[in-house]
């Protein structure tokens, strides 16, 4: 299981094991470089052993607390902050980190083990019961190769994956063995098998009285604060820290934080595709342009149609799950070049979904039927047009992706249905989405990405603001208010843009050849998720069957059967 996660840290590795806990790790080294910090860690005074992916920013303020209230340390990085924490303030400890986490730790004493997940889930964790045991890790290739694991489809998760855009919400994957720890969570477990958790973490989409005494300017103002002690927060490191550049308003606006900050001889990196069907794959006119401007040290990848091909394999290998976005063999190829200059970077992920910059926010303004226009939006297909694509033994047997986004939104907390549609896409979306990818082809390489927009502070702050104010200016209209107090106006004044790569969006020549081959397989075959005659529609004319967030119908076909056979399932 160990050896499986090597390419996410691939400086060093280790094993505990004791009693019927065993821990294992690999390290990849960004605070405390030295072997002082190695995981598994053992506090053998306290009794703790933890494992721990991710990084705590305000580790060295809660050292601090810790050592007024007499702890001693051994190392000088953030795994043992935790673990003192725990310690010391028990469940509550989750409440004062600062960061992006998933670890697992271990009391001596009492048997107990103790498991958490950061508040937007940027760091996996994946669970497996079986045999009278649990198992967990960051990947479910990772559980994979424990063997034991019932890797039996789940209707369900498959149901959200072909409806709700490739996004499963936890606790649920594509497969019936493993489950996804829920982020914003922390779980205690009992020797005797017994557990209490706790959801530590659920911001309210509402306005306070005094909110409607601000203007846009000091929504404006709050904002910029909070986004500049975002970022700075995320240059806590003891490497170099990068920016991925894609030339948006959301990675341009992290450079010029951090070129305001004194950040020296900073790094960016861009990627660009080569064109298919008439479109456009680069963005490098607006990534030059903040670079020049800033002086930075850029990086640009462009990257040719047949090297697509040749980055499939090592794409889907880094895939915790299927994920269809076309924009992941891209975050690959980029993280691979970044991978040999730098080992953390800042990335702009979560802007859309924290200040409302997606086209089916507006429609949602004045709707009445919200959950009727969200679906309409963002949903792939309906229950009944799955029921013509899907063979019959895999179709579930409700409408399950509408139900859950019903649920959802029926929840208190959120005052209008666009503060539904943000809290889901925030809580849910982003979590499966562009959270998991980037997390994943990043770690591929041993790289580590920061996301300074899911600051849960700058959530919290953005969760208040009037929906309206969110929306203005094509979307993102407060955050792009901040923006022009820092960077210039081009980058702002555009077209939305996003991470185009033509080549998987229309399927053609060897990417045909090779979605087909892997459909038609014998493997695929036998399993039979597809009817025959949906796929013969797709092969025929795959240009053609795009979904509403112009998503290739074939390639989401094809991504679900590469991933299954990759992972031997």
């Amino acid at each position: 299981m160990t050896q499986a996660l090597e390419r996410r840290g691939p400086d060093s590795s280790g094993l505990v094991m004791r009693g019927h806990v065993g821990f294992g790790h690999r390290r990849l080294k960004i605070i405390d470089l030295s072997e002082r910090a190695e995981q598994p860690m053992v506090d053998p005074a306290l009794g703790l052993t933890i494992v721990f992916n991710g990084c705590i920013y305000n580790y060295p303020e809660l050292r601090a607390e810790l050592e007024a209230l007499g702890y001693t340390f051994f190392s000088h990085g953030d795994t043992e902050v935790i673990l003192k924490a725990w310690h010391a303030w028990g469940m509550g400890c989750v409440d004062r980190f600062l960061g992006m986490f998933a670890f697992v730790l271990h009391e001596r004493e009492t048997g107990r083990v103790v498991m958490a997940r950061d508040r937007f889930g940027i760091k996996p964790l994946y669970l497996a019961e079986g045999d009278g045991g649990l198992r967990f890790a960051s990947s479910i290739p990772a559980l994979l190769a424990g063997g034991g694991v019932d890797t039996e489809i789940d209707r369900a998760g498959l149901h959200h994956y072909m409806t709700f855009h490739a996004v499963v919400p936890a606790p649920r994957t594509l497969l019936r063995g493993v489950k996804k720890f829920p982020a914003a969570t922390i779980r205690v477990m009992e020797p005797d098998g017994s557990a209490k958790e706790r959801i530590y973490w659920a911001p309210r989409y509402e306005r306070r009285a005094e909110d409607g005494r601000l203007s846009a300017e000091d929504w404006r103002d709050r904002v910029l604060a909070s986004l500049r002690t975002a970022v700075k927060r995320r240059m806590v490191s003891d490497v170099p820290v990068g920016v991925l550049l894609s030339g948006g308003v959301d990675s341009s606006v992290i450079v010029g934080l951090l070129a305001e900050a004194g950040q020296a001889d900073l790094m960016t990196f861009s990627v660009g595709f080569e064109e298919a069907h008439g479109e456009k794959g680069d963005e490098f006119v607006y990534s030059d342009l903040i670079a020049r401007h800033y002086g930075t040290k850029h990086h640009k990848i462009f990257v040719p149609s047949d090297g697509l091909l040749d980055a499939l394999p090592g794409t889907l290998g880094a895939m915790s799950e299927p994920m269809v976005s076309y924009d992941n063999v891209g975050f690959y190829l980029l993280s691979k070049e970044v991978s040999k200059h730098i080992k953390v970077v800042q990335s702009g992920q979560g802007a859309d979904e924290v200040f409302g910059g997606y086209h089916w926010y507006p429609p949602l303004l004045h709707s009445k039927d919200a959950l009727g226009d969200y679906a309409r939006a963002f949903f792939d297909r309906d229950h009944a047009t799955l029921a013509t694509q899907l063979a019959p033994e895999w179709l579930a047997q409700e409408d399950v992706s509408r139900g859950f986004v019903a649920e959802h939104f029926a929840q208190p907390g959120a005052e209008t249905p666009v503060d539904r549609a943000l809290r889901l896409d925030a809580q849910v979306m982003l979590v499966e989405d562009p959270v998991k990818r980037v997390d994943n082809m990043t770690m591929a390489w041993g790289l580590e990405a920061r996301v300074p927009f899911l600051d849960h502070e700058l959530a919290e702050l953005a969760a208040r603001i009037p929906p309206e104010l969110k929306l203005r200016d094509g979307g993102k209209g407060v955050l792009k208010d901040a923006a022009r107090l820092v960077i210039p106006h081009e980058v702002i004044d555009r077209k939305k843009g996003y991470f185009p790569v033509p080549a998987l969006k229309y399927i053609q020549g060897p990417y045909l050849d090779l979605v087909r081959d892997t459909l038609t397989s014998r493997a695929a075959r036998q399993r039979g998720l597809f009817r025959p005659e949906y796929l013969e529609r797709l092969f025929a004319a795959p240009t053609e069957h795009i979904t509403p967030l112009r998503g290739s119908e074939l390639w989401q076909a094809a991504v679900i059967e590469m991933w299954l056979q990759a992972n031997r399932i």
